[in-house]
């Protein structure tokens, strides 16, 4: 038999339900093969049979595989024209009781993000975010909600001296009155079923590793799973080409919205 990558891509998801076929082949291939030479083993069938018979192993290769790339208040002008415009926009739809989810949320920069934005229009005990992600790791260092300063350096004076406290050893806590905001659950965006009448979605920079394919019927998902006149928040380096036949009104360049009748 010849073990090759589609082989391999084969026995991953017959371990762990994640369709490799939906990521961009180049750059995952080259992640896994990093790893497969970190492990020093030759081939991708020693590799699979590596996985199937050490579960530290298989933690560690899925959580690998996703792509954990997150910052507080990433883009600025983008949470700028959410908190003037979008926001506003929202409650006045909507009312203040919103339901926010934040997709592949990875550490919590996000979905914290999201809550300390949405303080400034609401109290915080009526601001509830959904945030999932694939990767187990991710959303335990979420949910401790301890960062290193350097990772909160596009956090607003106000906020920062608000909803953080500096730790003996350098690093820093968010406060417990903005983690209790957020919901974290695993999730895989390519196999579970979303959640419905959701009134903004943000999903930020994660569609880009994805094939063309796997990105539109997100995009697709991500419409069925908004409320009649909800936002979908996308990321910088990413754009929904077909918008208008999905069904989208594009608001801004990252900003799409699922008109209500």
């Amino acid at each position: 038999m010849n073990y090759d990558y589609e082989w391999f891509k084969k026995a991953v998801f017959d371990l762990t339900k994640i369709d490799l076929n939906a990521y961009k082949e180049k750059q995952m291939k080259r992640r896994i093969d990093t790893l497969i030479t970190k492990y020093d083993v030759k081939g991708y069938e020693v590799f699979a049979d590596m996985l199937k018979k050490d579960k530290d192993v298989l933690g560690t290769f899925v959580n690998y595989l996703t792509i954990n790339v997150s910052e507080f208040f990433r883009n600025p002008d983008q949470w700028s024209l959410m908190d003037k415009e979008m926001v506003p926009e929202l409650i006045d739809k909507f009312g203040k009781n919103l339901k926010i989810w934040s997709a592949a949320c990875s550490t919590g920069d996000e979905p914290y993000t999201i809550v300390m934005l949405l303080s400034r229009h609401m109290p915080l005990n009526q601001i509830n975010i959904l945030a999932t992600d694939l990767d187990t790791v991710a959303i335990a260092k979420a949910k401790n909600g301890v960062y290193q300063a350097k990772e909160i350096a596009g956090v607003p004076a106000d906020l920062k001296q608000k909803y953080f406290t500096t730790n003996p050893d350098g690093t820093v806590s968010i406060s417990n009155e903005i983690k209790s905001r957020v919901t974290f659950k695993k999730a895989d965006l390519l196999r579970d079923p979303y959640p419905k009448d959701y009134h903004l979605i943000v999903c930020r920079n994660v569609l880009i590793y994805f094939t063309e394919e796997a990105k539109d019927e997100t995009f697709r998902k991500y419409y069925e799973a908004l409320a009649p006149g909800g936002i979908l928040f996308i990321g910088a380096t990413e754009q929904i080409i077909n918008y208008k036949d999905m069904g989208y009104v594009r608001k801004n360049s990252f900003y799409y919205e699922k008109p209500k009748g």
